[in-house]
């Protein structure tokens, strides 16, 4: 089968590679849409993944066959893939079992080969159906939606004002997930026109370039004066958690929902004066993919909107060098299968 393997010269090159061979209790995947994530980047550009390593986790697929042991699941279903877990160490008894310890399987990110690939295997138990009335975009792309409704509920947030710094695929999903949940105002900050356009169409309130304008000064005006009661920082830009520290209001939130791999220097003062909660969040549960699927079925959620560049897996080195590393791109979506 045909896949695009990380190469350390090249970064990444496409090759024929052996098919997937199944235990008895795997299941075998044909990939039909695959996302290129913000991770996918940083795991390319860190250098310190093997030659021959086939990432991608944004998946969505079909079952094409399955051990003998395997049980519940049929040849044809359309699914998503995400991480399982043991259901019970002390990660997942709170709750957390993106953070498992013990039998955290995953692709592309773990010890399943991932989705840039024509084929791939996965425990059952990481399959999720994909419902009735979503497309096989979407699909792939409910991934990033719900790392973005985890960045929510890790704020501990329900409603009030929010401010989104960073408009790449998760800060512009964000925005369509805090207007269905009833934020407001609701704010993006992004130096790009593209994507500020594209986050008014999403549900933003307010665009704001950074570049241009003074984001504290719009934060002030926005809130009456408050600033905002939740800020994300989806930029990925170390100096950005000062601004969002600075642009939140007392007592507010700052989650950091974009991986940032370097140390970054803040002023502790700003939490010690404003009471601002500061807090991270990493990866999404299955109940989250679920819930966005729901959204797509009931049409609420339309992800198909970031994608600017749909390819297919013999164009991802081209595409990476001139549009991914560049920054460029806001989703890179790659057609391997026939859509559904």
């Amino acid at each position: 089968m045909k896949a695009a393997v990380y190469d350390s010269r090249e970064k990444l090159v496409v090759r024929d590679v052996p098919m997937p061979q199944l235990d008895a209790n795997e299941v075998l995947i044909k990939v039909i849409n695959t996302g290129f994530c913000g991770s996918d980047h940083s795991m390319v550009e860190s250098r310190n993944l093997k030659d021959g390593t086939i990432i991608g986790h944004e998946v969505s697929g079909t079952v094409a066959d399955m051990g003998a042991q395997v049980a519940g699941t049929s040849v044809g279903d359309r699914v998503i893939i995400r991480p399982t877990c043991c259901g019970k160490c002390r990660e997942c008894r709170l709750g957390k079992p993106y953070l498992c310890r013990v039998d955290r399987r995953t692709i592309g990110l773990g010890d399943f080969p991932g989705g840039f690939a024509e084929y791939l295997k996965v425990d059952p138990r990481m399959l999720i159906p994909i419902p009735e009335g979503v497309d096989s975009q979407n699909g792939a792309l409910a991934e990033a939606f719900a790392a973005s409704l985890h960045g929510i509920r890790c704020s501990g947030k329900e409603e009030g004002s929010a401010l989104v710094i960073g408009g790449g695929s998760i800060g512009l999903a964000l925005v369509r997930l805090l207007k269905i949940m009833g934020f407001g105002p609701i704010v993006l900050s992004e130096p790009v026109e593209e994507k500020r356009v594209l986050a008014i169409d999403f549900g933003a309130d307010t665009v704001v370039d950074p570049f241009n304008e003074n984001l504290i000064l719009r934060a002030m005006d926005e809130t009456g004066g408050a600033g905002f009661d939740t800020v994300f920082e989806c930029s990925g830009l170390g100096e950005s958690v000062q601004t969002a520290v600075n642009a939140a209001a007392n007592g507010g939130t700052v989650c950091v929902v974009s991986i940032i791999m370097r140390n970054i220097e803040i002023m502790p003062v700003t939490l010690n004066f404003k009471e601002v909660w500061l807090t991270g969040s990493y990866s999404n549960t299955h109940e989250e993919n679920i819930r966005c699927l729901k959204w797509m079925a009931e049409g609420r959620i339309d992800g198909r909107p970031l994608i600017t560049d749909y390819v297919s897996l013999d164009e991802l080195p081209h595409i990476y060098r001139e549009r991914i590393d560049t920054g460029r791109a806001i989703k890179v979506m790659l057609k391997i299968g026939e859509e559904f």
